[in-house]
């Protein structure tokens, strides 16, 4: 990545210490995803972004900042990009997925805190991530504790607005996000310039569904017992999602969803038949945190599904395109966010369903309920989570973990003999 050297001095980065994690990088990708064997010829793309992520985008956003558009980093699957996409705005995704950032957050945060938070935070004070260095904004939300207080230091140096998401999820509740959603659209056309008109919305509404179409696509492929995509594969299309275009996202996702819908019926598969069938669900995995997948798939299971934020919460549900006014689209947005089924709501049954939903859609075997270190929401819902699995006799494993590798032998022996007993 030397040619963008230039450009990382100019955003203020610290090139040494971000030498050090380009060296580690590469690595890390070879041994996950260019181990693997017959894997979709579309993965080229993913590869491709994954080889210069700290390239490739950031100077894409940059030469558009220079023609005055203005860059929204998001931390949360919660922040509507339909309204920053109205204005001209572009939208990139900001937390931090690698143990490499957490030190550098341990100096303003507690060491008992979710590393998720920690990394996005020393990721920005350590200046060795251009897509904080990068965006004129960050857009924050209420989802969880340690976000929120990160938020306070974070906004120190860079614009930031947080938008207050409702605990519950009564009619009022969703009122009130709509509320939340007009008050971003007014913070949006100020920081802009730009007006958010209903026409602009409308169509701002529509790249993003078709973007989560051309997801539920390639998600529904992975439903076939011929299983056409490792979950490392799928897992890093999901990742690059949040930080790619929206169009051309959608465009990568239907090309790839085109070569596995053809692999199906050519009966390509990328696991022998009678792998046992994987979903995972908790915490988001933030790229480039792809240990739990690695040691599943490598242990003799296959992930096919991830109900997660970096997983179906991203893309199932779709906004209602029908509304007219500002204020018909603002509900309608609403109602889709609001069935976002996060660990901070209470009560949290929604997510339950879907994750008995899935276990059907995706002919699932066993799931595995991981939720990362000091993240109480997730690691409190896991009881109920097991409850319900084991009175549908669905087998399940909890886990805890965070982004070192210390503890990648102990899951490695728990996962395998978890993928052993579902063989009996």
């Amino acid at each position: 990545m030397a040619d963008y050297v230039k450009m990382w001095e100019d955003l203020g980065m610290d090139i040494n210490n971000h030498d050090n994690l380009c060296q580690v990088l590469p690595t890390a990708v070879g041994d996950v995803f260019m181990t693997q064997e017959n894997r979709p010829k579309a993965m080229d793309f993913w590869d491709m972004v994954i080889a210069e992520v700290h390239g490739i985008r950031p100077a894409e956003l940059i030469e558009e900042q220079k023609k005055g558009r203005k860059v929204f980093g998001t931390f949360c699957v919660y922040v509507p990009d339909e309204v920053v996409i109205a204005a001209n705005g572009i939208v990139t995704g900001l937390c931090g997925g690698s143990q490499f950032w957490v030190p550098d957050g341990e100096k303003v945060l507690p060491k008992n805190m979710c590393p998720l938070v920690k990394a996005s935070v020393g990721a920005r004070l350590g200046r060795t991530c251009p897509f904080f260095r990068i965006a004129d904004m960050y857009v924050g939300e209420t989802t969880c504790d340690g976000k929120k207080k990160a938020y306070e230091i974070l906004g120190k140096d860079v614009p930031m607005h947080i938008m207050d998401v409702p605990q519950m999820k009564r009619e009022k509740d969703i009122v009130k996000w709509k509320d939340e959603i007009a008050d971003f659209a007014k913070v949006v056309e100020d920081f802009t310039g730009n007006k958010v008109t209903p026409e602009k919305l409308a169509e701002a509404i529509k790249i993003c569904n078709e973007k989560r179409k051309a997801m539920q696509r390639v998600y529904d492929c992975r439903k076939s017992k011929c299983l056409p995509i490792s979950g490392r594969d799928a897992l890093l299309m999901t990742q690059i999602s949040f930080f790619d275009d929206p169009v051309r996202c959608a465009q990568m996702c239907n090309r790839l969803a085109n070569e596995l819908e053809q692999r199906i019926k050519d009966g390509v598969s990328v696991v022998p038949e009678g792998t046992k069938r994987i979903l995972i669900t908790g915490t988001p995995l933030a790229v480039p945190n792809w240990k739990l997948h690695n040691i599943i798939e490598t242990s003799g299971a296959a992930v096919v599904c991830e109900e997660m934020c970096t997983g179906t919460r991203y893309f199932e549900n779709l906004v209602d395109e029908s509304g007219e006014t500002l204020d018909e689209q603002f509900m309608n947005l609403s109602r889709r966010y609001m069935k976002t089924n996060c660990a901070c709501f209470t009560p949290n049954t929604g997510r339950i369903d879907d994750i008995l939903r899935m276990v059907d859609e995706y002919q699932v075997d066993g799931v595995i309920d991981c939720s990362l270190m000091f993240c109480c929401l997730y690691d409190t819902e896991k009881r109920a989570v097991a409850e319900a699995l084991k009175e549908k006799n669905i087998p399940v494993l909890s886990l805890e973990t965070d982004y070192t590798d210390t503890d990648a032998e102990q899951l490695r022996t728990r996962i395998g003999a978890f993928v052993e007993m579902l063989s009996k």
